[in-house]
């Protein structure tokens, strides 16, 4: 695996907060703006952290005990949870979804500790077809005429329409998971890829992978990267699962494995720099086993815990890699300021050969209810971002009924604008009734 051998700066930044430019370690004003580094609070390091939201740190319960022999993590309670926002702040009343048009930014240079992970997109062309009739086109029909027969090229040689490719809309459903991706209405390809499997762990119970990619656009061959990703992370997990491996460790490893995938397609480019503008994605993923809920991600992807009971509060289960949610976990600004910003969606996290440093974020969680796992790309979460605001738009009965439920948010994202590609996957998380047995 080859990653960016770039020295990580001493005060934990990889971009000035001032003007986003890129920092050398051990630098105390920014070479560009002069911003005063010195004020800024040295960044967290370590291991994988459990964590929920940026900013004030919650105070979990305890977890209950665990039968000898079985799994064991430091877990939490999601459902114990208090509603937050992005910002680790206490959930309003009453919180509007952001307006579709507060995301389009700038690209900085594709070299820098930051990257864009949606910029503008300019206006929709036509999209490129097919190489050819797609799968579900009856007959290898058109789906515009309902007549012509589709060439080799992927158009009608009836009307010429071009086809839908195969990638701008997805769907899947096994037991117990459910996904669902569609190009959105701006962008003339699908660049999101996900990955849902089930497993048994060896004692026999079952395990539900849910693994979410978003290609970022600023790279090169962002589809390729997200699904290269996708595709390695699910495979990684259906390997070590059955082996008896923990599952937080096996969500580690599975994102190593994507980060690797991800980097060989840098190493096959034929321009002699592969690390430049490299292809690159964020990655989500939540595995459901033995009673536990583990998460783990890179980037701006994110998973939300929303119950069955909604009375109870819903919870944001993962952090961002993000430049405002830098800023507000330094305390530079706080969320609203952050986030309105126009650097609020630079990626300072990704999966690439670029990549600044590959640092996975995991953390397990043991529900003590149940519910439903929503694992996403920004696609929808920028419609939904509060974990309130994601409960209210998760059907009531998407633990019955997981690809209905992934339908209606692909649809909530695309009534907002469809600014983005949408990829979403519900895992249902079932807590047995109190007093019940093994079978």
């Amino acid at each position: 695996m080859r990653m960016s051998q770039k020295p990580k700066p001493s005060h934990g930044l990889a971009a000035c907060p001032g003007c986003a430019e890129p920092l050398e370690s051990g630098d105390r004003f920014c070479g560009a703006c002069g911003y005063d580094l010195s004020a800024v609070p040295a960044a967290e390091t370590g291991p994988d952290r459990p964590t929920v939201a940026i900013g004030t740190p919650v105070n979990w319960p305890d977890a209950p005990p665990r039968e000898p022999g079985s799994l064991s993590t430091v877990t939490q309670h999601p459902g114990d949870l208090p509603g937050t926002d992005s910002g680790g702040h206490d959930l309003p009343p009453a919180t509007a979804p952001a307006p579709a048009g507060d995301f389009e930014l700038a690209a900085p240079d594709p070299r820098a500790a930051v990257r864009v992970d949606d910029p503008a997109p300019a206006p929709v062309p036509a999209p490129d077809p097919a190489p050819g009739p797609e799968a579900g086109h009856a007959a290898g029909l058109c789906v515009a005429c309902r007549a012509g027969r589709v060439d080799t090229d992927g158009y009608c040689e009836n009307c010429g329409h071009a086809q839908p490719r195969e990638r701008d809309h997805m769907e899947r459903e096994l037991a117990g998971v459910a996904a669902v991706s569609d190009r959105g209405l701006r962008h003339h390809r699908n660049e999101d890829a996900f990955a849902v499997s089930a497993t048994t762990l060896p004692d026999g119970s079952p395990a539900t992978v849910a693994v979410v990619c978003d290609g970022v656009s600023s790279a090169t061959r962002p589809d390729e990267a997200s699904a290269a990703a996708a595709e390695a992370a699910g495979a990684s997990l259906l390997a070590a699962l059955p082996r008896g491996t923990h599952p937080q460790q096996a969500m580690h490893e599975a994102i190593v494995a994507a980060s690797e995938a991800v980097n060989s397609l840098a190493e096959k480019a034929a321009d002699g720099e592969p690390h430049r503008n490299a292809p690159a994605c964020t990655i989500v993923g939540s595995v459901v086993a033995d009673g536990l809920l583990v998460v783990g991600w890179i980037g701006d992807s994110r998973a939300y815990w929303v119950p069955d009971d909604r009375a109870a509060p819903a919870a944001r289960l993962t952090e961002d890699d993000s430049w405002a949610a830098q800023m507000v976990a330094a305390g530079l600004m706080n969320e609203a300021e952050a986030y309105a910003d126009e650097r609020a969606h630079a990626i300072t996290g990704w999966l690439g050969a670029d990549a600044y440093e590959l640092d996975p974020h995991t953390a397990a969680f043991k529900p003590d209810r149940s519910g439903v796992v929503v694992v996403c790309t920004d696609g929808l979460w920028n419609y939904a971002e509060g974990p309130g605001d994601m409960a209210r738009v998760v059907p009531p009965d998407a633990a019955e009924r997981p690809l209905h439920g992934a339908r209606v948010l692909v649809g909530h994202a695309l009534d907002g604008g469809g600014h983005d590609n949408i990829t979403v996957a519900l895992v249902p998380f079932a807590v047995p009734p109190q007093g019940a047995g093994p079978a």
